[in-house]
């Protein structure tokens, strides 16, 4: 699932990326990108078009190399831990080196520049020192910008490559680790932290070596420059460098600010991902219980936290690019004031080789605040993901071994264990297991007994002798399709696979799927049944031929009768020569089992067969007669035999007559995902700007950085036009040229200013959106959407369009406006470049169409292939017990590296299409600047004055960079401008009905009596497939009990969930106490009704927070309702009492604990409708029959629906439902049904007593 097929490794094998076999002048020139470039402006990319990475590029080989210095590193220093940083650099220090020497000899190429100048305004004054000088310094000029182009290019490119390696082995290193974390460590780090850890920390730390030489070239550069200046100005150069001292100092405590204040940012950010995860997970939760509103303001509440955080940030960022950007105006003027009072006289050959130094140096000073920026960036995601890797991990000394004729393959003697490694009191205590080859072994006890740890520890802490086949008693399931989460990874053996299906009652099941077996399964299996995903989890333990079966009470989500089916054919039959650890509650296998563990807190009471248990355990015999209690009498026929379930199996969410409907492509849940196509104009662009006044605030900070660029060419027109005017004295020269730029000054600190109110309202407003479009979202989105594609929108998407957008938005335009002023300056003096200039131009604007036709296709891509990742991710997360049980996890890491792979090949060509399209414009402005150059050197001398001979040829410097860096920071948006296109395609989905209709809201008791007429209900859950519900129609009077039944797949869940508008009628009526519930509000609907629903799962907090997360109740309330659910000695138990803590999905409390919690919010609610779906499944029969009886007592004048498999538990309900095939076969009294022969309801009965009752088994 996720990974590639046979036949596409050897197609892709085939088209390696062309960089891997490129000769050096391909290399330098990026000619190894041109079919890629071609194919990309014909027709829109694909993922099919993605040549392979090089092998050096690749995660598996990045990942192993890293693996291998870090190992090396442990054993040489056996007490310290090595540096997770250190270990990355010495991984690739020769491309750091290499990368190094091209970032140097930039530098060297791009401070000849000046010096050239200074040479040609010479010429220009008649000072030449050889004829035809001037066309020897334009040729010069040439060749140097030439070579500085090519040795940028490559610097940029090497150092993306290698940000893109450290990426690849940092988020395989993150998938190992969370492989093996303890239970402690998951407390830590959530599901939601680990994916931010792949999705936005390591996509910081690749950032990163792009900038990394910046740090080092940029004191190079200034001091190549310092020494130019001193050259041009002598001594007034100190006055240059106490300037920039002075500006770097000031940024030291705010760089140190800016560290602690992007920590805690990124903190809020797990917090709130966190909360945003939890809450899509449980999204169905939500909208039953109505707490979509009140989680909504959670997380609006911690969003508010971040923006907090963000601004300050944001604007500590602003203020050090302010300082950095407006240093050279204040360089400028207290250099030229030096010279001043210095007496040095000022020509135009030192005030321009001076400006012109000043323009080439102005930009790495400018980015140092970019740097800042990224390094303080990097550094806090390197801290947290070292943290992480750093994080205990579970007992690696722990291996299964693989004996033949281990008498006894699984041994404990007194051993005690404990979820979490700090406390003081174990979960397990002095367990004796010893354990036959072969044994059938039941394991039973009352809720909350240990039962499932029992079997935790089998898997995590001893070693077994023998291959293990674990079912867990919450069933995890894979995106994909049915077939897939079978084989799991297994070579197809077609009579095994059949034989498989036989023996887990799938073959009618599959024959319904439009598909069959390859009918996609959505995530966390959510169109399949409770009592299907145990069975395609029982086919996927018994295909893989294990030795070892540990199974936690897999049969509590199917009815008895395919109960019983699956224990005879699956554990008596097809296991009947393996060694078996069965968790149950159903007393009734009981006697066939070799032995049987009796546990009560945390122990195991007692061990032997049933009737030695029967015989000498007293807690034992209470057990079995409470489970006989609820069989009741029979008075049946005890010749029924056990036949193979017939029940159909398609659950309701794809139609019960599946085939009636022709299948197609579109049927499948799971789509690809969506992506824009093309070139989207400025449509995203306008869809930012219009948010929260942004295109006011956007265009205010343009006026203000025209004004500023405005500033700065007047100043350098001032300094050129009397620079040799003798009627102008040298202090009006240098007043008037600080007056300007100090003016300059205040429109750049207003222009960054209203940058960060853009950034900050804009992001506001779109997350607003997108939170209130994913909450109203209808259930089927959630059903047919992977989890982490909308993770990764709200996480790595929502990160640049808060951090990086609205800088690289206002760079774009801003060195666009710088670029093209510069040129107009040198248009202006040499009005003859315009014959070169405006073809340029032209071949300019299309080379960047050419380009950004792919490169939006590739950034469009790497959004899509990262939300596979972090999808695949998470499911790794969630299901990690079960890949560690079935030894699965190297296939898994193996698929992880896939899709690394995937994600970051797009990534490759993007940035390198970058580069391919930079180095061609920078050779073209190169050649205006020559020519200009050459048409100074041709016209006669005099034609221009030393001043503007200085000025054009200064400008002419920086137009090469301020050109490529206004393409470079375009570009750069334009990548960045699919995260908007990401998050606006959720921004839109389509909603539920309205939260409360205003006219048509209820009287605030109601419902008062809690009737429920059900009219001619017709459902279906899309208008392109048939109908699951076929014309319901019947009435529940208020405060009766009605007991709902059917097989599994026979619309019983979609009833309960048309009761609850989880969709919508196609057809027909439910009325409760005479109001139609399609005319009020959904959380007018939602909040007045109550249910316990088939899975449940505990959100991340405390006891008090899961039982009442609105905080409605009082501790005195919770204490009562949590006596009355049997769960007060548990909680008691706690240190904590109310406060002890909860883990990500409750994985800390066993599965009935977990129903009795749900219990408890329903005691608490106390509505006038309670649903009860499958509500006790999970616990044993005496605590089943304590809770029923609670329930009658606290619910006695509410309406109480009651869904169940166990047959007991609707014996004694007012009415029983019977349902089939989405149709009421029979309403009526239990007592009359049971009269009625041929009832469908008297059918059930007698199978569920027939296969509790041992005669057949």
């Amino acid at each position: 699932m996720g990974s590639l097929t046979d036949e596409e490794v050897a197609d892709s094998e085939s088209q390696v990326t062309p960089f891997a076999k490129a000769g050096v002048f391909s290399k330098m020139s990026f000619w190894w990108l041109n079919p890629l470039m071609k194919m990309g402006y014909k027709k829109p990319l694909e993922d099919k078009d993605m040549p392979l990475l090089g092998a050096t590029d690749r995660a598996c080989n990045q990942y192993s190399m890293f693996m291998e210095k870090l190992n090396g590193k442990k054993q040489s220093s056996s007490h310290a831990t090595p540096s997770f940083f250190w270990t990355i650099v010495s991984c690739h220090r020769r491309a750091i080196l290499v990368s190094g020497f091209f970032a140097l000899l930039r530098v060297l190429a791009v401070s000849t520049g000046p010096i050239i100048l200074k040479a040609f305004i010479n010429v220009s004054f008649g000072k030449g020192t050889f004829k035809h000088e001037g066309y020897v310094l334009a040729a010069l000029l040439f060749i140097c910008k030439c070579c500085e182009s090519f040795s940028q290019r490559q610097w940029y490119f090497r150092t993306r490559r290698l940000g893109l390696q450290v990426r690849s082995l940092l988020s395989a290193a993150i998938y190992k680790k969370q492989q093996k974390l303890s239970n402690a460590a998951k407390m830590k780090h959530s599901s939601g932290n680990i994916i931010n850890y792949v999705t936005v920390d390591a996509y910081r730390i690749g950032e990163s070596p792009y900038w990394f030489h910046q740090t080092w070239t940029t004191s190079v550069q200034l001091c190549i420059a310092l020494a130019i200046l001193y050259n041009a100005v002598g001594a007034a150069m100190v006055s240059s460098l106490v300037v920039i001292i002075l500006t770097v100092l000031c940024n030291v405590p705010l760089a140190r600010l800016q560290h602690k204040c992007k920590t805690k940012l990124m903190e809020a950010q797990d917090v709130r991902l966190k909360a945003m995860s939890e809450s899509l997970v449980h999204m169905k939760i939500l909208k039953l219980y109505a707490w979509e509103v009140h989680f909504k303001k959670v997380i609006e509440g911690l969003r508010k936290v971040e923006y907090k955080l963000l601004s300050a940030f944001q604007l500590m960022r602003a203020y050090t690019t302010f300082m950095f950007w407006s240093s050279p105006v204040l360089v400028s003027a207290a250099t030229f004031l030096t010279c001043y009072l210095l007496k040095i006289p000022l020509d135009a050959s030192n005030v321009f080789t001076f400006v012109a130094t000043l323009h080439l140096v102005q930009d790495p000073i400018r980015l140092v605040p970019e740097v800042i920026a990224v390094v303080i960036q990097a550094k806090v995601a390197f801290t947290r993901i070292s943290k992480f890797l750093d994080a205990p991990e579970l007992n690696g000394q722990v291996r299964k071994k693989y004996f033949v004729g281990i008498d006894y393959p699984i041994e404990m003697n007194l051993c005690s264990f404990s979820w979490d490694e700090n406390t003081s009191k174990p979960t397990l205590k002095n367990i004796n297991l010893i354990v036959k080859g072969g044994e059938k072994i039941a394991i039973c006890g009352e809720v909350g007994s240990g039962k499932s740890t029992l079997l935790a520890a089998v898997l995590r802490e001893i070693q077994v002798c023998g291959k293990i086949a674990y079912i867990s008693q919450n069933a995890w399931i894979q995106s994909g399709t049915v077939r897939d989460n079978i084989l799991f990874g297994s070579s197809m053996d077609e009579e095994r696979y059949h034989n498989t299906l036989m023996r887990c009652s799938l073959v009618k099941d599959l024959e319904m799927l439009p598909y069959g077996d390859c009918t996609q399964i959505g995530e966390r299996g959510v169109n399949l049944s409770g009592g299907h995903k145990q069975r395609v989890q029982l086919a996927r333990a018994l295909y893989q031929n294990a030795d070892i079966y540990l199974l936690d009470d897999p049969f509590s989500a199917v009815d008895a009768h395919t109960a019983t089916s699956l224990f005879n054919e699956y554990v008596m039959s097809a296991l009947s020569e393996k060694t078996v650890l069965l968790v149950t509650h159903q007393v009734d296998f009981l006697p066939i089992f070799d032995s049987i563990l009796f546990m009560s807190h945390g122990e195991v009471i007692r061990s032997a067969p049933y009737q030695d248990l029967l015989a000498d355990c007293e807690e034992f015999k209470d057990l079995v007669s409470a489970h006989k209690d609820t069989i009741g009498v029979s008075d049946v026929s005890n010749n029924i035999t056990t036949r193979r379930s017939k029940e159909v199996s398609v659950k309701e969410t794809d139609g019960i007559h599946a085939e009636s409907v022709k299948p197609s492509p579109a049927d499948q849940l799971i789509k690809k995902e969506e992506r824009e196509t093309g070139d989207a104009g400025v449509k995203p662009y306008m869809l930012y700007l219009r948010q929260n006044k942004g295109l006011l605030y956007f265009s205010l900070s343009m006026i203000s950085h025209t004004f500023f660029v405005a500033g700065q060419i007047l100043q350098n027109w001032w300094m050129a036009a009397n620079v040799q005017n003798p009627h102008v004295s040298a202090l009006k020269l240098i007043s008037m040229y600080i007056i300007i730029g100090v003016c300059t000054m205040f429109f750049l600190l207003s222009r960054y200013l209203l940058v960060v109110v853009l950034g900050i309202q804009t992001s506001r407003s779109l997350f607003s959106q997108l939170l209130n479009s994913l909450f109203h979202a209808p259930m089927s989105f959630f059903d047919s959407t992977p989890l982490g594609r909308v993770l990764s929108r709200v996480s790595s998407d929502l990160s640049i369009i808060d951090l990086d957008f609205p800088f690289a938005f206002a760079l774009s335009l801003g060195g666009s406006l710088i670029a093209y002023s510069n040129l107009g300056v040198l248009v202006v003096i040499t009005w003859q470049v315009l014959f070169i200039a405006v073809p340029m131009i032209v071949l300019a604007i299309w080379l960047q169409r050419y380009y950004l036709a792919s490169a939006k296709e590739l950034m469009r891509i790497n959004g899509t292939t990262k939300s596979a990742l972090a999808n695949h991710l998470g499911e790794s997360i969630s299901g990690a017990i079960t890949i560690r049980a079935f030894e699965e996890e190297d296939r898994f890491f193996a698929t992880n590296l896939d899709l690394v792979d995937r994600n970051a090949s797009p990534y490759f060509y993007n940035f390198a299409a970058t580069e391919w399209l930079i180095q061609r414009l920078e050779i073209m402005s190169a050649a205006v600047l020559s020519f200009s150059a050459f048409v100074m050197a041709l016209l006669p001398q005099g034609t221009f004055s030393p001043g503007f001979v200085g000025m054009a040829l200064s400008y002419g410097l920086s137009l090469n960079i301020m050109f490529v860096a206004s393409i470079q920071f375009q570009c750069n948006l334009g990548n960045q401008i699919i995260s908007i296109e990401r998050v606006n395609q959720y921004m839109d989905i389509q909603s539920e009905a309205t939260e409360v209709a205003e006219e048509n809201r209820p009287l605030p008791d109601w419902p008062q009596n809690g009737n429920v007429e059900i009219r001619d209900l017709k459902i279906r859950y899309r208008i392109d497939l048939p109908l699951v519900l076929h014309g319901i129609t019947c009435k529940f009077e208020g405060g009766d009990n009605i007991g709902i039944v059917g097989r599994t797949g026979s619309g019983k869940t979609t009833l309960i969930g048309a009761l609850f508008r989880l969709v919508e009628p196609a057809e027909g009526k439910v009325i409760i106490d005479s109001v139609d519930i399609t005319m009020i509000g959904l959380h007018d609907l939602r909040s007045r009704l109550g249910i316990i629903p088939q899975d449940p799962t505990l959100f991340q907090g405390t006891i008090r927070y899961n039982l009442d997360p609105l905080g409605q109740f009082s501790d005195e309330q919770i204490w009562e309702v949590l006596d009355k659910c049997q769960l007060l000695e548990a909680v008691r138990e706690k240190e904590q009492g109310l406060d002890s803590h909860v883990v990500q999905d409750g994985s800390n409390w066993s599965m009935g604990q977990r129903q009795l919690f749900y219990l408890g919010r329903a005691l608490l609610r106390r509505c006038r409708i309670l649903v009860l779906d499958e509500a006790t499944a999970s616990i044993d029969n005496a605590t089943d029959a304590i809770l029923q009886k609670t329930i009658r007592t606290e619910f006695k004048y509410s309406t109480v629906i009651t869904v169940a498999h166990r047959i007991p538990t609707v014996m004694d309900c007012d009415m029983v439902l019977a349902m089939s095939d989405g149709k009421v076969v029979e309403y009526d009294k239990p007592t009359k049904l049971m009269e009625t022969g041929g009832s469908l309801f008297r059918k059930l009965v007698e199978e569920y007593r027939s296969h509790t009752s041992n005669r057949n088994i």
